[in-house]
């Protein structure tokens, strides 16, 4: 009888021991399924011109604390294309833009000039501006392209948030003409690739165009041709002979525009711009 019943509990414990088995839930280890990994961050956009792609840059004039004034416009010169799948969108002499935020010439007591410079913008092909930054990394707003000239001692100082090479000059500063520097594009730029393609134009269209040279007594002024820009002055524009109307204009002044008759002979043309409250002050008078 003992036996009996201790081996009804031997057949009990088992059942219990195999019910338990089959209801516990099932732990895989996390080494057995590898986590996937996504590479989506690391495929580029396309049509787009990338946050943080390099523009390099040539100053195209010497810009001085002992003569510079906040607001005044410094431009800059690209030395190199800019490309988006294969084509180009920011041509080399492409015109980048800069302010001059800080100037103050030097002062008594031994006190050194201030020159602050800002980057701002690179004009594209099609007209359009991008922003530009002084810094490859960063969130790139305010003005982190801020080129700080406060400067104690003469000679030759490279700040790391603003890469540009800044001369004392006595007490004054000043960045030479020539100055080479790299800014970055501010954010991703999504491009129609479509407005950037070259045209080829008929060859009767081709032997019957004029070279028209066009500048300004102010420079870096946009050009239009025809309501479309064309290029900033000075500028030498291949036009198709025929009826144009040209436009030269900046901001801060009023624009000029002339209506021309092109028949196939070079033209030369000045365009003098008024700055925009001189040009009310004569008008009320």
């Amino acid at each position: 009888m003992k036996v009996a019943v201790l081996a009804l509990c031997a057949l009990l414990v088992a059942s219990q021991s195999a019910d338990a088995q089959q209801s516990a839930p099932v732990v895989k280890s996390a080494t057995t399924t590898p986590a996937k990994t996504s590479n989506t961050s690391t495929i580029p956009k396309p049509h787009t011109l990338l946050d943080g792609t390099p523009i390099k840059l040539r100053l195209d004039r010497t810009v001085s604390s002992a003569t510079a004034k906040v607001g005044d416009e410094v431009n800059f010169d690209v030395l190199e294309d800019v490309s988006v799948d294969g084509v180009v969108v920011i041509p080399k002499g492409s015109l980048a833009l800069a302010t001059v935020t800080v100037a103050q010439h030097k002062r008594s007591m031994g006190r050194a000039g201030k020159l602050n410079v800002n980057i701002d913008s690179v004009r594209l092909s099609d007209g359009e501006k991008d922003a530009l930054r002084a810094t490859e990394g960063g969130n790139g707003h305010g003005h982190v392209g801020a080129m700080t000239g406060a400067m104690v001692a003469t000679g030759i100082v490279f700040f790391p948030a603003a890469p540009l090479f800044l001369f004392m000059h006595g007490k004054d500063i000043t960045i030479p003409k020539g100055t080479e520097i790299t800014a970055y594009t501010d954010g991703d730029m999504n491009l129609d690739l479509a407005r950037f393609e070259p045209k080829a134009a008929p060859a009767a269209a081709v032997a019957a165009t004029s070279q028209i040279t066009i500048n300004s007594d102010i420079p870096a002024c946009d050009i239009e041709v025809d309501g479309a820009f064309a290029g900033n002055t000075p500028s030498t524009l291949s036009l198709a002979s025929g009826k144009h109307v040209i436009t030269v204009q900046k901001a801060g002044y009023t624009s000029w525009t002339r209506t021309m008759l092109v028949s196939g002979s070079s033209v030369h043309i000045d365009a003098d711009l008024t700055p925009q409250q001189n040009a009310t002050k004569l008008s009320s008078q």
